[in-house]
């Protein structure tokens, strides 16, 4: 039996980072008893540990209500919780093409952000009826008339379509529940009657049933013991089991038209499933796939490797996981001379990356190295080729290179009046314009300007944050490559380059760089028997050096007076052994010097 469309509501929750949206689906838990009493806790639809330290969703969380309305009918809303981190902005766009609507959350405090603004544009993008919802209306500092004429001004949307509410204390919650009932449409069939075609939104790994695969079912149905196909991948399966998220995973007989759910079959492999991809079942299969949402590429690339080499096909494993988990992050094996076997891997951002790797260490219990960030470059040779490298090691020699072409994006940052010249000065020294400036209100203006998205991936937000505050806000998008002065900047260990040290680097910040470099690694690498210079060089030229001092024995104790030649013929031959050491010896080199080579990017 087909489900009633017009009782169907599937919508998303999108804001900026910290303006309310898990708190939004909390209430709304609440307010139509999906989660009883006794398993109730703040942010319910934040599982992961990660997400509850830092108060902020890294996943997408579907989950089914039932709400009666006050025109006497129950209505199944199904409501995808999304992050609001400019780094999960895939995660967003996978959610928006399950959904009709979308409830786009300002705060009342705040007023629109940067990731408001993108995110209020995406939802634009995918067709999706927008209510705009202020909250946080219960704040001292709450100014619902200028975040009002905010929204109208900036994002071009109608506050007389939304509403005023509270979260926390759930004013105004039932009036905007009402209002999803009115506004956003119920679910369309598409014009392929007849057939059954699902989207695969999302999906995750249970080690017992193998993959489990979120759809939005847009055609037909689905039930248990149907025969489906993947129709990207060519992949069939036997559907052992369809349910609901309410939250947790709930099996009920059949998933009809608009639903969101879940399936349970045969697949064990996580690479087999295709986020985007279309299911479609034996018995009334589909000519045309579902016109899937855009791939994202991967900004920002680092190699991960085991701290223990027995690791390595654990972290496979793991990683083979957390692809399925996060089809934005991407991996493929690679091997170093300083770190043995690996992963490059390949990140949305810096948060991004961060989370990864915690994920790697909590999750599946991975201790990991990783290197220096890196983004993706076209390198045009002189017979008129072009090589993308993402890994300085990879570079081809300097005589074989006609020009370098680097990524570049344009920046929206929100600050407050008084910030602009620290911003601007911050941003010129990443080797950044500032194309225009927009006023939003009394005390807050938009800046547009270009950067080169190398000078941004590593501590760039945390100065933004400093300078402003924590006031400030940012938002990106990709706008393409343009040629550059960059030169490889090589790390050389007693006379030997480090390729984990090597980064891409205009040719303006080289020699600071290399100074730093220097400074740090002589400050974690242990003293060794013999003198270790640390060198930092471009094409073989030294442009910066530090010596860490050998170890050395008292090889005159044993001597007492005698004649002084005794004590020189001593210390000479310590002195050959020193060279002789010298030539043979290998530098160790600790983890934590990783880490510092790290922490001095900028």
């Amino acid at each position: 039996m087909d489900t009633d469309l017009s009782l169907i509501r599937n919508f998303c929750i999108i804001a900026h980072i910290d303006h309310g949206k898990s708190t939004l689906a909390d209430r709304m838990l609440q307010i139509t008893h999906t989660v009883v009493a006794r398993d109730f806790r703040d942010q319910v639809l934040d599982s992961m540990d990660l997400e509850r330290e830092r108060g902020i969703t890294i996943k997408c969380h579907p989950v089914t209500m039932i709400y009666p309305a006050a025109d006497g009918r129950s209505y199944a809303f199904n409501l995808l919780d999304t992050p609001g981190h400019v780094d999960f902005t895939y995660e967003v766009s996978r959610s928006m093409a399950a959904c009709e609507g979308a409830l786009l959350v300002v705060d009342a405090a705040q007023g629109v952000e940067a990731q408001t603004v993108a995110n209020a544009y995406l939802a634009m993008e995918n067709n999706l009826k927008i209510i705009p919802v202020i909250n946080k209306i219960d704040l001292p500092t709450a100014n619902i008339q200028d975040i009002t004429r905010q929204i109208e001004e900036v994002l071009g949307l109608g506050m007389e379509e939304g509403c005023a509410i509270s979260a926390k204390t759930g004013q105004g919650i039932r009036e905007l529940m009402e209002l999803i009932v009115l506004s956003i449409p119920p679910p369309r069939s598409a014009r392929e009657m007849g057939v059954t075609r699902a989207l695969v939104f999302d999906s995750v790994f249970d080690p017992f049933r193998g993959v489990v695969p979120y759809i939005r079912i847009m055609d037909g149905q689905v039930k248990a013991g149907d025969k489906i196909r993947f129709m990207g991948t060519g992949i069939t399966t036997e559907v052992k089991e369809v349910g609901v998220f309410s939250p947790k995973l709930t099996p009920v007989p059949v998933l009809n038209t608009g639903q969101v759910g879940y399936l349970i079959g045969t697949i064990k492999d996580p690479r087999d499933i295709r986020i985007g991809d279309t299911v479609t079942t034996g018995e009334r299969p589909a000519k045309e796939s579902l016109p899937g949402f855009k791939k994202i590429l991967p900004m920002v690339f680092s190699g991960i490797y085991p701290v223990n080499t027995a690791d390595y096909e654990k972290l496979k494993s793991s990683l083979d996981r957390l692809s399925l988990n996060d089809s934005a992050f991407t991996y493929q094996s690679e091997a170093s001379t300083a770190l043995g076997f690996g992963f490059r891997c390949g990140f949305l951002g810096l948060l991004h990356l961060e989370i990864v790797q915690e994920r790697l260490r909590r999750e599946h219990d991975v201790e990991i190295i990783s290197t220096y960030p890196a983004v993706v470059y076209h390198i045009y040779l002189k017979d008129g080729t072009m090589i993308q490298v993402d890994n300085p090691a990879r570079m081809p020699e300097q005589t074989k290179i006609d020009h370098i072409e680097e990524p570049i994006i344009r920046a929206f940052i929100i600050c407050q009046n008084e910030q602009i010249s620290d911003l601007m000065k911050l941003i010129m020294e990443r080797r950044g314009t500032v194309e225009k400036t927009d006023s939003l209100d009394t005390r807050r203006v938009m800046m547009t300007c270009t950067m080169p998205l190398n000078e941004i991936v590593i501590d760039f937000y945390d100065y933004l944050k400093s300078i402003s505050h924590g006031y400030a806000s940012m938002d990106y998008e990709h706008t393409g490559h343009v040629p550059s002065d960059l030169v490889k900047l090589d790390i050389l260990l007693n006379g030997e380059p480090v390729d984990a040290f090597s980064c891409l680097i205009h040719r303006d910040k080289a020699e600071a760089r290399g100074r730093q470099m220097c400074k740090a690694l002589k400050e974690v690498i242990p003293q060794h028997l013999f003198v270790i210079p640390v060198q930092a060089a471009i094409n073989k030229t030294i442009i910066a050096r530090e010596t860490i001092r050998p170890l050395r024995k008292d090889v005159t104790a044993k001597c007492y007076g005698g004649d002084i030649s005794r004590k020189r013929k001593l210390l000479e031959r310590q002195k050959e052994g020193k060279k002789k050491m010298k030539q043979f010896g290998k530098v160790n080199v600790p983890q934590e010097a990783f880490i510092s080579v790290m922490k001095t990017g900028g």
